[in-house]
């Protein structure tokens, strides 16, 4: 059991703890009582208060652990080593019973903050006195801002309410959040929590997101990490390689998900290893609470596991300040939840995510004050909860986001508003509201058609079986599209991509959007940019398949490279090499950018030590094949960098970002191994007629290695070559060994 234990998933309490996520163990836990760790719901404000203990008929002093002058680590031991072997384990699920005997309350781990604070989870609660947080959009579309500076923004904001409803006896300060999984297959229900397909651009949104979740302003630098303070604990989820949760009655449950050692090192556990990696500290529900005395007295399990993983738990709790306080953060109250920094920051996200898909002879941005009546039609047209996704606001708790502004909302603001769903739901069964759909398109200067799917279609236990818009929804489109005397603009909300083919090649259509799940602020955002007040410059963080991708392979295929025995075709943009209904990273804008390589490294000579050896690599015949083709890189140093500088210019009449993605090929030839391979990204503001120089150093080792079959990370020698963009720049880069 022991091995179970220790090997059940990498959730990583990015501090030390770490949890088993059961996400279907949702039924809540009698509240925290009298003596928690709650303000609000005590007379205390921290564990170790000499007056909380006198209350208790203990005395502070004589429990080391609340010594402030020891080590959070030597305290935490103390404090373990005093519990008896019932006690501890009581403390092993996400409802930590706590010891009375010693003075320790119970304290409930679980709270979810993926995109905002949620009514998910028995750690945080919603009520007449603290009603509402804000809702930021849904990882997914916040992640196609490719901003790194606004996912920690972001982290920053969700911290500061979550400290808010702490001081307020509302929350706790552990937040099982983000989740980092890599979006291998379209079909996946729980896309709408990732960051994407990429594990570089996943790992990457985890670590900014994560910073600022727990990062106190002035410690960011402690050389002891186990003693720097924290503002919350988050929680890197879930299982590696977990992606499949569904799907023809295979249920994540029991679904023995085969991965090769390449795809595992290449792909599924980079995200984590971006994350810091650890051990299984605590599980969410009451399996180990309910299990592991037993174990323990039946020689399965050692105790000194369970006091390591009991330590790492209490020294995150000290380092947020539950045993000391943290007085930084004290006069946080009610007035820092949805505040209008916060709103407005959610619509920011919202507006930098959302993804032009077409823009047909320039019709978008629409002019303010050319389209007085504007026919806004289909089942998202007034979207509220739709926006807000899952780990938000579920309706069977209290709580909602600040506000809602729906598409309706928003689209009040720029014209007189014709409204018809279309549909009763986005299931679409039938075509019976068309018709009102179809006549206010006709009577109006100009028709958004809000359309996609939602949680009804894909979410966590509910994994799609086809990639197109359920029911009568292209009736719908279609229908309204051929009725309409004006643009005509098409809105899709989804987490996974959509074959919208049909609406690609339609000339009637002249506009489409991608709006993910945008949030509380969704309709105001999508409105600014359909009438020009905010510039798009989103990219897809996941490849579109067209609908038949899902004919060609199961979504139990765990592979990710194609399967020649069996005639799969290979997932996400890094192995699939197929049509696309729009590939990964794609997303227009409402100006024109240009790119020109200004200088760029173009040799990678590495000397090579006795110590260091070549290793072989599979050429394809007819291929040149290198003397020396690779070298592990755990025996490299790995402290090369190679440099390029790319000026942006904008060559439009309206300001706008950018979004530069750099790529990497490995030298012709090598079997097995990716298309590209994302390495660099950053976002630019440029101003219309002005350019701006983007500099970039990237690691040697990180940006051309690859994984071989044997899951080896390996540095090939050879022609590498780098690509910008769609390939507006591309330059070789030749690395040899010496």
């Amino acid at each position: 059991m022991a091995k179970t234990l220790l090997s059940f998933l990498l959730c990583i309490y990015l501090t030390f703890a770490l949890c088993v996520i059961y996400t279907d163990a949702r039924k809540r836990v009698t509240k925290i009582g009298r003596d928690a760790v709650t303000p609000g719901r005590s007379n205390f404000t921290y564990i170790c208060d000499p007056a909380r203990y006198a209350k208790l008929g203990l005395d502070v002093k004589s429990f080391p652990f609340c010594d402030k002058k020891l080590s959070y680590q030597v305290r935490a031991r103390d404090l373990v080593s005093q519990m008896t072997l019932y006690e501890k384990v009581r403390q092993l699920g996400n409802r930590a019973y706590g010891a009375p005997r010693i003075g320790l309350p119970e304290y409930e781990w679980w709270s979810e903050a993926l995109h905002g604070l949620s009514n998910v989870g028995p750690g945080t609660f919603f009520d007449d006195s603290v009603a509402h947080a804000t809702s930021f959009p849904t990882p997914i579309l916040t992640t196609a801002s490719f901003n790194e500076s606004l996912w920690n923004t972001i982290g920053k904001a969700v911290s500061t309410e979550a400290r808010a409803l702490y001081n307020l006896g509302h929350a706790g300060l552990t937040f099982w959040s983000p989740t980092i999984n890599v979006a291998r297959d379209p079909r996946w229900g729980r896309i709408i929590e990732t960051p994407g397909e990429d594990p570089f651009v996943v790992g990457t949104y985890a670590a900014n997101y994560v910073r600022g979740l727990q990062d106190v302003e002035g410690t960011e630098h402690y050389k002891d990490l186990n003693s720097r303070p924290l503002k919350v604990s988050a929680c890197c989820k879930h299982f590696t390689a977990y992606d499949v949760d569904n799907w023809k009655g295979v249920e994540r449950y029991s679904f023995d998900a085969k991965v090769t050692e390449q795809d595992l090192a290449e792909t599924f556990n980079r995200p984590f290893q971006m994350c810091i990696e650890n051990g299984l500290d605590l599980d969410c529900g009451v399996y180990y609470t309910d299990n592991v005395e037993n174990a323990v007295k039946h020689g399965k399990v050692r105790e000194a596991l369970v006091d390591r993983s009991l330590q790492y738990l209490y020294v995150v709790l000290m380092r947020l300040g539950i045993f000391d306080g943290h007085s930084q953060y004290n006069s946080l109250g009610i007035n820092d939840v949805c505040s209008n920094e916060h709103i407005e920051l959610a619509a920011e996200a919202a507006r930098e995510g959302i993804v032009l898909l077409k823009n047909d002879n320039g019709i978008l941005p629409l002019a303010t004050g050319k389209y007085p009546s504007l026919a806004v039609v289909g089942p998202h047209a007034n979207a509220s909860i739709a926006m807000i996704g899952n780990y938000a606001f579920d309706p069977w708790n209290k709580g909602t986001p600040c506000r809602y502004i729906t598409p309706l909302n928003g689209f009040s603001s720029y014209g007189r508003v014709n409204y018809a769903a279309g549909c009763s739901n986005v299931k679409c069964p039938d075509g019976s509201l068309i018709g009102p759909a179809v006549q206010v398109a006709t009577t109006s200067d100009a028709t958004i058609i809000v359309a996609g799917i939602d949680l009804s279609i894909e979410a966590e236990s509910r994994d799609r079986l086809d990639l197109l818009l359920p029911g009568k929804q292209t009736d719908l489109i279609n229908q309204v599209a051929n009725a309409s005397t004006g643009p005509v603009v098409l809105v899709i909300m989804s987490a996974g991509g959509v074959d919208i083919s049909f609406a690609k090649n339609n000339p009637k259509i002249h506009a489409i959007l991608w709006s993910g799940y945008p949030g509380e602020e969704g309709g105001q955002a999508i409105a600014d940019i359909i009438f020009g007040k905010y510039n798009p410059g989103g990219r897809l963080p996941v490849t579109w398949y067209q609908a038949d991708y899902v004919d060609k392979l199961p979504l139990t295929s765990m592979q990710l490279r194609p399967d020649d025995s069996n005639g799969y075709p290979g997932r996400t943009y890094k192995f699939f090499d197929g049509p696309t209904v729009f590939p990964f990273g794609y997303g227009l804008s409402y100006t024109k950018f240009n790119y020109t390589l200004k200088a760029a490294t173009n040799r990678q000579p590495i000397k090579l030590t006795k110590f260091q050896h070549c290793r072989d690599l599979p050429y394809k015949n007819g291929t040149f094949k290198p003397s020396c083709p690779a070298i592990a890189i755990d025996d490299l140093r790995c402290h090369k960098k190679f440099k390029l500088a790319v000026e942006v210019k904008n060559v439009g009449n309206r300001d706008g970002d950018e979004v530069v993605l750099v790529y990497s090929q490995p030298p012709v030839g090598i079997v097995g191994t990716h298309i590209k391979n994302l390495i660099a990204f950053q976002k630019v503001f440029v101003a219309a007629g002005t350019s701006k120089t983007i500099q970039f150093a990237i690691s040697t080792c990180q940006g051309l290695g690859i994984v071989d079959s044997n899951g080896n990370a390996l540095l090939p020698s050879g022609a590498h070559t780098i690509i910008v963009g769609d390939g507006a720049i591309v330059f070789p880069i030749q690395l040899t060994y010496r």
